[in-house]
C-alpha cells in the first residue's frame, strides 16, 4: 500500500509538472498567426508512416541511421512496458497486462531485446559526441550549454536502458528462486540472471524493486526534462511529421493579405462586394517571433539540433553565416525570451528586440538560394526556407531593406515593367535588323 501511496503522489506531480509545461507552450502557439491548413488526412498519414515511423530519411547514413532507428523504433516498443508499470504502481500488481497473452510475450521479448539495441547505439552517440568532434554538431549557434544537454539526455536514455535489463533480469531470478511462473519473454535478460547468484529470494527482490523505481522515476523525469530540452523532439516529431508541407518544396506560398490586394485590383467590383471591416492591418512577413505561422513555431519546437540541414546548406558550405538550424533555433529562444513578457503584457509588448537582426542578421537571410536542400535533408521535415523567406518579405515590404541589385531590379520593374533597365519601347531593338523568314 505504501509504493502505490508514493507511485500515485510521483505520477501526480510529473503530470502536473508535465501539464504546466504544456499549457504554457500552447499559450506561446496563440501569439503566433494561424494560416496553415491541415488537410489530405490520407496522404499526411502515409507520409508519418514512411518519414516518422519508417526513419527513411535517417536511412541516408546507413550505419549511424540504422542506430537512430532503432532509438526510436525501442522508444514504441518499451512505451507498452512502461504503461504496465504505471498500471502496476497505481493498483499494487505485477505484471498486469500478462493477461494478452502471446502479444504480451512479444512485446515483453522486442522491448528486451531492443532496451539492449538502444543502450549500444546510445554508448555510440556519447562517444561520437564526447570524442570525435562530428563537424556537423559545432557552430556558433551551438554553445556549450548545447552539448550538456545532449549529453544529459543521452546519459538519461541510457540509465533507462540499463535499469529496464535490471529490471527484467532480477525479475527472472526472482521468480526462479520463489517458485514462481515468469510472465513475458525476456531473450536478452535471461543471460543477465547470473549477477544475482547467491543472493536470497528477499534480496533479489529488493534489487527488482530498485531497478523498478529507478527505471520509472527516470521516465517520469526525464518526460519533464524534455520541453526544456533539444530532445523535446521525442514528443515533437511524429506530429511535426504528420504536418508536412506537402506541396514541392520549391513552391513559394503566396502571403493571403497580398494575393487578396491584387484580386480587388485585377476585379474592382469586388471590393464593393466585400463586407467592411475595421480589423488592423498585418504585418507584411515575419518580424518577430509573434508574427510567425503557429506551423513555424511546431517546426522550432520540433528541431532536433542534428545539423543534417546545416550541412548540406551550400550558402553555409561556401563560408556564409547562414545556418538553417540557426534560424531554427533563434526563432525557439526568441519565443522563450519574448513569450512570458507578451503573456503579461499582451501581444504588442515590444522589449525593443526582435527576431530579425538581434536574432538573425540580414547577411544571414539574404545568404539563403531557397534551393530547399536543408528541408529536403531534414529527418522530421522542418520547412526552414518559409522562414526564411517571410523574414525577408518583412525586410523588402515593411523597410525597403535589401541588396542594392535587389533594389535595382525592384525599380526596374515599378519603371519599366521588367527586371531589366531598358524601356518597354525598346525590347524588340535587338531584332531590328535580322532578316526572318516567316512561314
Amino acid at each position: 500500500m505504501t509504493k502505490q501511496i508514493v507511485f500515485a503522489i510521483a505520477l501526480l506531480v510529473t503530470l502536473g509538472v508535465f501539464a504546466y509545461t504544456v499549457s504554457r507552450i500552447v499559450r506561446f502557439f496563440m501569439l503566433t498567426r494561424k494560416g496553415f491548413k491541415v488537410d489530405k488526412l490520407g496522404k499526411r498519414l502515409w507520409v508519418t508512416l514512411e518519414v516518422a515511423f519508417g526513419q527513411t530519411k535517417i536511412f541516408r547514413r546507413p550505419v549511424i541511421g540504422l542506430m537512430h532507428a532503432f532509438v526510436f523504433w525501442g522508444f514504441c516498443v518499451i512505451l507498452f512496458g512502461s504503461i504496465e508499470m504505471v498500471i502496476d504502481g497505481l493498483f499494487g500488481v505485477e505484471k498486469s497486462l500478462s493477461v494478452l497473452g502471446a502479444f504480451y510475450n512479444f512485446m515483453m521479448a522486442a522491448g528486451d531485446v531492443f532496451a539492449l539495441l538502444v543502450a549500444i547505439s546510445i554508448v555510440v552517440f556519447l562517444f561520437r559526441r564526447v570524442f570525435l568532434h562530428i563537424k556537423r554538431f559545432e557552430g556558433i549557434e551551438m554553445k556549450k550549454i548545447s552539448h550538456i544537454d545532449a549529453n544529459v539526455a543521452l546519459s538519461i536514455i541510457l540509465v533507462l536502458m540499463l535499469s529496464l535489463m535490471g529490471v527484467n533480469a532480477a525479475y527472472l531470478k526472482w521468480v526462479e528462486l520463489a517458485g514462481h511462473e515468469a510472465q513475458g519473454v525476456y531473450l536478452v535478460s535471461q543471460y543477465l540472471t547470473w549477477l544475482f547468484n547467491g543472493m536470497t529470494v528477499d534480496a533479489v527482490f529488493t534489487h527488482y524493486q530498485v531497478y523498478w523505481w529507478i527505471h520509472i522515476l527516470l521516465i517520469f523525469l526525464f518526460a519533464n526534462l524534455l520541453p526544456y530540452s533539444k530532445h523535446f523532439h521525442v514528443f515533437m516529431s511524429v506530429p511535426n511529421v504528420f504536418l508536412s508541407r506537402l506541396e514541392p518544396l520549391g513552391k513559394l506560398p503566396n502571403m493571403d493579405n497580398v494575393t487578396r490586394e491584387v484580386k480587388l485590383m485585377m476585379d474592382p467590383n469586388a471590393a464593393f462586394a466585400a463586407p467592411a471591416t475595421d480589423a488592423p492591418i498585418e504585418r507584411f512577413g515575419v518580424k518577430d517571433a509573434e508574427d510567425v505561422v503557429w506551423k513555424s513555431y511546431f517546426d522550432a519546437l520540433s528541431c532536433t539540433e542534428c545539423g543534417r540541414c546545416t550541412s548540406v546548406c551550400p550558402a553555409n558550405i561556401t563560408g556564409k553565416k547562414l545556418s538553417p538550424r540557426k534560424v531554427m533555433m533563434d526563432l525557439r529562444s526568441r519565443m522563450k525570451e519574448k513569450g512570458p513578457l507578451m503573456l503579461k503584457n499582451g501581444r504588442d509588448f515590444n522589449d525593443g528586440k526582435s527576431l530579425v537582426r538581434d536574432y538573425i542578421s540580414e547577411e544571414e537571410l539574404w545568404a539563403c538560394t531557397t534551393c530547399n536542400a536543408c528541408a529536403q535533408e531534414c529527418p522530421i521535415n522542418i520547412d526552414h526556407p518559409k522562414l526564411i523567406v517571410d523574414m525577408r518579405r518583412y525586410l523588402v515590404m515593411e523597410e525597403g531593406s535589401a541588396p542594392g541589385e535587389l533594389k535595382a531590379m525592384f525599380n526596374n520593374i515599378e519603371n519599366n515593367g521588367a527586371p531589366w533597365q531598358y524601356s518597354p519601347e525598346d525590347r524588340l531593338v535587338w531584332a531590328k535588323d535580322l532578316e526572318l523568314n516567316v512561314h
